[in-house]
């Protein structure tokens, strides 16, 4: 009598322990099967099958269900990078005349155009602008800069926003013609082809401004535009807002923060597109700003602050204590810390607003485990800004000394969605102190939240592992590879850019800017 005929109680009686669970995993006369490889997963034992080392044995013992087949192991168990898409295209004659770094990205809400602003020292400007037709499949670079003339000379700082009411792009740079060092602006009706606009405001000393469009329809200041900078002829430098109904015309400047403290204008912005608004609060605008504590390793203060009518009048409020940040050292100019071997960053995040009143904030600080050198942290107020959860961190299991996490950007949607994205050294077993070392070597890491805010998926890989940008143009400061990357969300997929540092150029890698849409669950 063969043994599956039989009752399983028998195994007990008949093998010795070694053989005893593969028994009474052995199909009974109802359940016996075929392998793939012609043996009957009953005839196991009787073949010796247990004890063979052979494939054939492997793929009988698989097919019965009493071992498992290979699998990826849980270290390369990340899902791969989406497409990475190089929008700086301009070819370089050398490494010295090719950084492309710090860009802000967009996207229309009526085609499949892309737009991103972002600088590029070209000749006597530090303008470059690259949209996209696809999508995101592809992108092409504007040649000649369509922002290096109209304005005076261009310096920088990238703003980009598609206004829906208006069926126009408008974007902007610091610009000598708009009082020396203004805000310059530029049109287009196709993200394509661009015509000089306004100042969106004059001055001598303006620094790092943002942008924010409000397209929601059912706003009571549908089609509002936002301009928030620091303005370092008045005060301290003080954070100042504008806002404009048409781009031609702006209001006079808001001075949000203007006392003795110095608050740096981080990031505007408002309530995604069809996202319901918090009890009818329909044209809230939040700007984040951070007390930098008088530069340097100094601790940091995250601020936030609020205007429910569109931009007149202005209260804010404290987003966590205050903090110790990412600090590797100290840049030449000895104000601005550094994450070596030359990246500039005081930790600087991205706001982003979801539905019902919650805000989302993400920010880079000293890590606070095993010698970590700089985690990011996310913050949220389910209240419209008024108050605000325990600081977390965002970047998963990767907490240890070398791995380093920095910069982060931040998008949200109607549906609740939040991504935020970072530079990440996570795969780091060494310090970084020249732009060669393995150490230095760094990732785009990105980390979604389908709850908004709540909850947030594992961190999954927006780049490869990229070799870390030098800086070699003298008309650039060394310590720099940019100060920030804006990225949006639409129709279900994240736009992220960020700097890359995988093209060499006689020799060298050099800074390109990098694009990748990251599809939403």
């Amino acid at each position: 009598m063969k043994m599956y005929g039989r009752s399983r109680t028998l195994c007990y009686f008949a093998l010795p322990a070694l053989l005893l669970a593969a028994c009474m995993l052995q199909p009974t006369s109802a359940q016996a099967q075929m392998t793939s490889v012609g043996i009957d997963c009953s005839q196991i034992q009787a073949l010796g099958i247990l004890k063979q080392d052979n494939m054939r044995a492997g793929r009988v013992l698989i097919d019965c269900g009493l071992v498992q087949g290979g699998r990826p192991g849980t270290a390369d168990s990340r899902p791969p990078a989406p497409p990475n898409i190089r929008v700086s295209s301009r070819a370089c004659s050398n490494a010295q005349n090719c950084t492309k770094s710090e860009s802000m990205v967009w996207a229309s809400s009526v085609d499949p155009t892309i737009v991103v602003n972002y600088n590029d020292h070209n000749a006597n400007q530090y303008s470059g602008t690259s949209y996209s037709t696809d999508g995101g499949t592809t992108f092409t670079e504007i040649l000649p800069p369509p922002f290096g003339s109209g304005h005076g000379t261009n310096f920088g700082d990238p703003i980009v926003v598609f206004n829906a009411k208006l069926g126009m792009w408008f974007a902007g740079d610091l610009a000598t013609g708009c009082g020396g060092q203004g805000i310059g602006l530029w049109t287009s009706n196709d993200g394509i082809t661009w015509t000089v606009g306004a100042c969106a405001h004059n001055g001598g000393s303006d620094d790092r401004e943002s942008m924010w469009v409000d397209n929601e329809p059912t706003s009571g200041t549908y089609g509002r535009m936002y301009v928030s900078w620091n303005d370092f002829a008045v005060g301290v430098g003080a954070t100042s807002v504008t806002h404009s109904d048409n781009g031609t015309s702006w209001s006079a400047p808001v001075r949000i923060a203007n006392g003795s403290t110095f608050i740096r204008d981080v990031q505007i912005t408002g309530s995604p597109v069809g996202a319901p608004r918090f009890e009818g609060a329909n044209s809230t605008v939040f700007v984040a700003g951070m007390d930098e504590g008088g530069g340097g390793c100094a601790t940091r203060q995250n601020v936030m602050y609020k205007s429910l009518d569109g931009g007149v009048t202005w209260t804010s409020s404290t987003m966590g204590p205050r903090f110790k940040p990412v600090c590797d050292g100290l840049c030449d100019n000895p104000y601005f810390a550094k994450i070596n071997p030359i990246i500039r960053h005081m930790g600087w995040g991205e706001p982003a607003v979801g539905p019902n009143g919650v805000v989302h904030y993400a920010y880079a600080g000293l890590g606070t485990a095993n010698s970590d050198p700089g985690d990011i942290y996310y913050v949220r107020s389910t209240d419209n800004g008024v108050t605000w959860s325990t600081p977390k961190k965002l970047q998963g299991t990767a907490d240890a000394q070398f791995k380093s996490q920095w910069m982060p950007s931040l998008s949200a949607d109607a549906n609740g969605r939040v991504t935020a994205a970072w530079y990440d050294r996570r795969k780091a077993t060494a310090a970084c102190h020249n732009a060669t070392d393995p150490g230095c070597q760094y990732e785009r890491i990105a980390r979604i939240s389908t709850d908004n805010g709540a909850s947030f998926m594992p961190p999954v890989p927006v780049s490869p592992l990229m070799a870390q940008p030098e800086q070699p143009d003298p008309g650039v400061q060394a310590c720099y590879a940019g100060d920030y990357d804006y990225n949006t969300t639409l129709n279900g997929n994240a736009f992220i850019t960020w700097t890359d540092g995988r093209r060499s150029v006689s020799g060298h890698h050099v800074q390109d800017v990098v694009f990748a849409a990251v599809p939403l669950p």
